[in-house]
């Protein structure tokens, strides 16, 4: 699809002014060398915002990016993948506000500064002992080249790094937008399950930069579902240093919307791509409610449908079941009329007004065995809607989740518990 930007390489690190970089510490296997410690740094003072898991039970990185955010700007993000830092009580806040300390001396940043993020198993206190030989070669090696290093550092059960990186004319400048992204498992809406780290040199005021980040998460990150789980460690942090040159537009003006949208349509991407790369899923299936009465009735049938068990299993075995689908559109508490409802798989109509409809069966099989579709449901009683991604359900997604405990092991050895 063609779209108003150009993509460009190096994703947080392609935007003007921010430094990036990532190490290997061993965080979860001491043996391995795989990158697993990131820290994106921006040369200028930055505005900043971000939005963070709604759980009740939040990771201790979680709680010390909020209250740094509360005291004032974000120039830094530090992250770490293998250990979530999650459920570690005081111990965890010491090891979250350490990881800040580390670098923020000698970049001569205050430690409110930094944001910090951290990424897997939850209830082990973080091995600092292996971070804290790294930090000098992190610092070190901070780069405007090593933005695709940042999300290779971040990933656990992804399969792949996943990053996107823009840049479009604002004005009489040009502007860009970096992000990346990890997540595979435990996503679903309301913050999905995930760590994204977006920077950009345009210039934008706090206060227009956290309406536009929330206005854009609730557009993105807020409508994608995997396993319709929620994580202690959900985080989108994003960082806007100005070094692109332009002046700062005002809230509503034509510079800002613009700003909104490429804000909006770069998050979408990252979100796609966690839902593409989730835990053993063959599908990736776009759900779209129409003809509601309200938002929020379109919100609930989107959701039921996408966090459906026996919905998603039916993907899976490439089953174009829409009695699993209106079952759910029946359960959502939406406010519908069964007799008017609508479902059509892939373009073709399988349910019209509540009934089978003529569409010959092997139609609708070849719809839903396409790698990726699309799932229509017009409930005819109004003009909302409401569009959500979501995959499939396998049994390979249930053997790979069946056990973690084997990192416990490791963490015995460390003594550590």
């Amino acid at each position: 699809m063609e779209t108003p930007f150009t993509r460009l390489k190096g994703g947080v690190g392609a935007p003007q002014g921010f430094l990036t970089s990532a190490v290997s510490c061993g965080i979860k296997n001491p043996d391995s060398d795989r990158l697993d410690l990131a820290l994106i740094y921006s040369e200028k003072p930055c505005t900043s915002a971000g939005t963070f898991t709604t759980n009740r039970v939040k990771a201790a990185p979680v709680r010390v990016s909020q209250a740094h955010l509360r005291k004032g700007e974000l120039r830094a993000v530090i992250a770490n993948s293998g250990n979530a830092n999650a459920c570690t009580g005081l111990l965890g806040i010491r090891d979250a506000n350490a990881m800040c300390d580390a670098v923020a001396k000698p970049l001569k940043l205050k430690r409110t500064e930094i944001g910090v993020a951290s990424t897997g198993v939850i209830g082990l206190p973080m091995p600092m002992v292996r971070l804290e030989p790294q930090y000098v070669q992190l610092l070190e090696k901070l780069s405007p080249d090593h933005g695709s290093d940042v999300a290779a550092a971040i990933i656990t059960s992804d399969t792949h790094a996943k990053e996107v990186a823009i840049s479009f004319d604002l004005g009489e400048h040009r502007v860009r937008i970096g992000g990346c992204v990890k997540g595979a498992g435990m996503i679903s809406p309301s913050m999905a399950t995930m760590l994204c780290f977006i920077t950009t040199d345009a210039k934008i005021s706090s206060d227009n930069l956290r309406k536009a980040v929330l206005e854009c998460v609730e557009d993105s990150f807020n409508r994608i579902t995997i396993d319709g789980d929620m994580s202690t460690n959900d985080t989108v942090i994003v960082l806007a240093n100005g070094a692109s040159g332009m002046p700062s537009f005002r809230r509503n003006s034509a510079l800002c919307k613009q700003f909104r949208c490429a804000l909006r349509w770069l998050m979408l991407e990252l979100a796609k791509a966690v839902v593409r790369d989730g835990e053993r899923v063959t599908k990736f299936v776009t759900v779209t409610v129409k003809g509601a009465r309200t938002y929020l009735d379109a919100k609930k049938v989107a959701e039921a449908v996408c966090k459906s068990a026996l919905v998603k299993a039916s993907w899976n075995g490439g089953d174009p079941n829409w009695g699993r689908i209106i079952h759910a559109v029946g359960y959502s508490r939406a406010r519908i009329r069964e007799e008017l409802v609508d479902i059509h798989i892939g373009g073709k109509a399988a349910c019209l007004g509540g009934l089978q409809a003529e569409t010959p069966m092997d139609e609708l099989r070849a719809a839903v065995s396409l790698p990726e579709f699309e799932i229509s449901i017009n409930l005819n009683q109004g003009d909302a809607e409401y569009t959500m991604y979501s995959s499939d359900l396998s049994p390979e997604y249930i053997d790979f989740n069946r056990s973690e405990y084997a990192y416990w092991k490791q963490a015995r050895k460390d003594g550590l518990v």
